[in-house]
Parts: C-alpha cells; sequence; structure tokens
C-alpha cells in the first residue's frame, strides 16, 4: 500500500467517525404519523422504567390547539399539529420545550361531526416543508419555519373525492419526489400529487376513502404503497398507480381506521366492528406482486389505534383490551384491560398507553404477562373522548385533549 493512499484512507476515516458518532446520538425526530418509520416505535432512550404515584413530572401544559383529533409530529424543537377554531382549521407550530405557539396558517373550513369537530390527521415533515391533510379535504404544504402556504388543493373539489362520514382522518406520505393519498374519488381514489407544487402525477383506482394512512413496502426493486382504503386493503406502485393486489377479508364495513404493519415482506392489518387481523405475505417478482394470507385471527381487532410491534410480538387494543399477539403465528400471549380503550407507542422497553377516558399508563413490553409500571388521570378533560395519539419526543411525552396540550418529562433523572 502506498503512502498516499494509506493517507487517503486514514482521511476519509477521519472524516466519518463524526458522522457515525453524531448519527447514533441522535435519534430521529417524531417527523410523521406514528413515528420516524410510521409504526409507532420512538428510538429514545434514557427514560424512566417506573413512574412516580401521581405519574411524571409536568414540564408544561399549553393551550390553543383547537378542536380536534390530531396528534403531533415533532422536528427541530417544534410540535406541529392541526385544530379547529370557529369555522375554520389551521396548521399549528408550538416551541417543543415550552408550549408556546410559535405560528398557525389557515387550513380550510371546519369539519364538523358528531363525534366531535376538527381535522384528524397529523403533518409529516421533510426538510423545510411540511405537508398536511385537513378534515375538508385541505391538502397543503407549508413553510416550518414561518407556516407560509407553499401549495394546497383540495380532494374533493380536485379529484371529486367524498368524504368518509367521520371525515379525512390519513396522514400524508412522501415517496420520492410525490405525496400519495386516498382521495376517495371515482377513477382518482388513489391519486399521487407533486410535493414541490401539488400537481397531479396520476390519479387510479375508484374505493372509498378510508381511515387509515398507507404504508410503503419495498420488495427488491419494487416499491408498494399499501393503502386500506373503505373497501379493501390494496398495493400500488408508486410511480405509476398500477394495482399490484388486493385483499379484502379485513375490511369492514363501517371505519377501517388502523395503519398497516410491515416487516419485511409481511404485512398486518386489523380493524374493529366484528372483522379481525390478517398477516399477507407478500412476493414479488420484477414489476408484479402478489398476496397470500399467512393467517387470519379475530383476536386483535383494533379500532382507532394501530398496534406496535416489538419483537416477535404485537402490542395493541383489540377493541377495549390491551392484548399481545405473536406477529408471524397468530398466537395470543395474553390480554389485559390495561387503561381501558386508547392508543399507544413504544419507547425504551416500555409502552405508553393513553385511554379514550384521558388515563395515561406505563408497562412493558413483554410477551410473557401485563407488567404496569405506572398510571395516572389527565388533571381536566374536554368530554371528548382523548383520541389523539401519544408521542415520545426530546424526552417528552406529548399528550392532547382538544384544545389543551401536555408535555411530561419522562427522562430518567
Amino acid at each position: 500500500m502506498t503512502a498516499r493512499l494509506w493517507t487517503i484512507i486514514v482521511v476519509g476515516l477521519l472524516a466519518l467517525a463524526p458522522l457515525k458518532a453524531t448519527q447514533a446520538q441522535a435519534p430521529a425526530d417524531w417527523f410523521q404519523w406514528r413515528g420516524p418509520e410510521r409504526d409507532g416505535v420512538s428510538r429514545e432512550t434514557g427514560l424512566l422504567q417506573d413512574w412516580p404515584k401521581a405519574g411524571p413530572a409536568l414540564a408544561w401544559r399549553g393551550t390553543g390547539a383547537g378542536n380536534g383529533y390530531s396528534s403531533f409530529s415533532s422536528a427541530g424543537g417544534r410540535l406541529y399539529t392541526l385544530g379547529a377554531r370557529a369555522g375554520n382549521e389551521y396548521v399549528m407550530a408550538f416551541d417543543r420545550a415550552s408550549g408556546k405557539k410559535v405560528w398557525e396558517h389557515l387550513n380550510g373550513r371546519r369539519y364538523e361531526n358528531d363525534r366531535g369537530d376538527g381535522p384528524r390527521s397529523t403533518p409529516t415533515i421533510e426538510g423545510d416543508r411540511l405537508y398536511v391533510l385537513g378534515g375538508s379535504g385541505d391538502l397543503t404544504c407549508l413553510e416550518t419555519a414561518t407556516g407560509k402556504r407553499v401549495w394546497s388543493i383540495n380532494l374533493i373539489q380536485k379529484f371529486g373525492g367524498r368524504n368518509p362520514y367521520w371525515g379525512y382522518s390519513e396522514s400524508p406520505l412522501i415517496v420520492g419526489d410525490r405525496i400519495l393519498v386516498n382521495a376517495g374519488g371515482s377513477r382518482a381514489s388513489i391519486v399521487a400529487v407533486a410535493k414541490a407544487d401539488g400537481a397531479t402525477l396520476w390519479q387510479q383506482h375508484s374505493d372509498e376513502a378510508g381511515y387509515s394512512s398507507p404504508m410503503l413496502l419495498r420488495t427488491g426493486n419494487l416499491n408498494q404503497v399499501i393503502f386500506f382504503t373503505g373497501a379493501r386493503t390494496l398495493a400500488v406502485d408508486p410511480r405509476d398507480g398500477r394495482l399490484l393486489w388486493s385483499y379484502n377479508k379485513v375490511a369492514n364495513g363501517t371505519a377501517n381506521i388502523a395503519t398497516p404493519i410491515v416487516r419485511g415482506t409481511r404485512v398486518f392489518l386489523s380493524s374493529d366492528y366484528g372483522a379481525g387481523a390478517a398477516l399477507l405475505d407478500i412476493r414479488a417478482t420484477g414489476n408484479q406482486a402478489a398476496a397470500s394470507e399467512v393467517y387470519f385471527t379475530r383476536d386483535m381487532r383494533n379500532h382507532h389505534a394501530s398496534s406496535v410491534l416489538i419483537g416477535d410480538y404485537l402490542f395493541g387494543f383489540s377493541s377495549s383490551i390491551l392484548t399481545a399477539l405473536k406477529f408471524d403465528t397468530g398466537v395470543l400471549a395474553w390480554r389485559d384491560r390495561s387503561v381501558g380503550k386508547g392508543s399507544l407507542a413504544f419507547a425504551d422497553q416500555r409502552l405508553y398507553l393513553y385511554s379514550e377516558d384521558g388515563v395515561v399508563g406505563l408497562a412493558e413490553a413483554s410477551p410473557a404477562s401485563y407488567r404496569e409500571h405506572g398510571r395516572f388521570r389527565l388533571p381536566q378533560q374536554s368530554g371528548l373522548p382523548t383520541w389523539s395519539h401519544p408521542i415520545i419526543s426530546g424526552g417528552l411525552l406529548i399528550i392532547r385533549d382538544q384544545d389543551t396540550v401536555y408535555a411530561y418529562d419522562v427522562r430518567a433523572k
């Protein structure tokens, strides 16, 4: 080896070392629905493994989020969500450390419903842009720094979409240069728009919109985007919307809500209202793909919240009962009433549970049995179900109850 070549190698290694260290030390922000991988899992560590009797310390309590069930995204020290006030919906940014509102931007008219008004979806952050979908179908791109609108389209006006009964609830998925969304129009159920300017790239299929958010599955050189629409689960090629496969056994006639869970070439689907869950195995050859059922079970019936996959086990609310299920076989491990029907996320060996009645809990993600490590109830409640899902970001557990936002310090001291 020449001296010059050795110098080049050493310099290259020294240049890469700080980068690798930085990447290892900084967990990914919760920059979209269900976190970095859209799976409900936070990469943060150094968190409390047990809570005091009264729960973790309240870092701050803020108001001004408005009406709605939207959850939060987090990036660059800020929290982003949507909320309604008077007759309008707004996109909002809050300072994560203090809860102070930084900016808000109008995003269409207020969605109204007998189960609670306002938006339902969660913003998606990429670089200096924020992408949101309002309850009335306003898909908008904004600057993260200022909230200035870059572009906006309405899914009903542009694609003839029909808003599902409980409002558009999907959180935008970015794939390369485009955003894919279930608009619910005739011959425009699934659409792709350019993330740069909102221009239509393609529109396909005629399913009614569901309430679920799409997931990306990579099989070899073929990307597949999986949607749980109002009628079925289907996968499309993000390049042109071409149907790759579909499956309708898990769909119910009321509300398909849970986000598909992807691991390798397997996809887990679940819904409530008497339906159940299925694990599919996806095989792809070239530009073609097919789905085969591994199992179907009624032991996991996710309602408004998706399960989380930790190790070999799924943990999720089957209707109102917290349930542990083996991913590859569907074998039931345990069931427990826990905090009551709700949603959950995972961070640092623990499940963070948030019931629709304002009870917050901490439990082990163990297939052996349900083991709780603390719980508390929100000090004040709006009277509506607490359907916004929790996030863990910057050592804080962020939960929302309509206009009020709570940040609990869950860092181990």
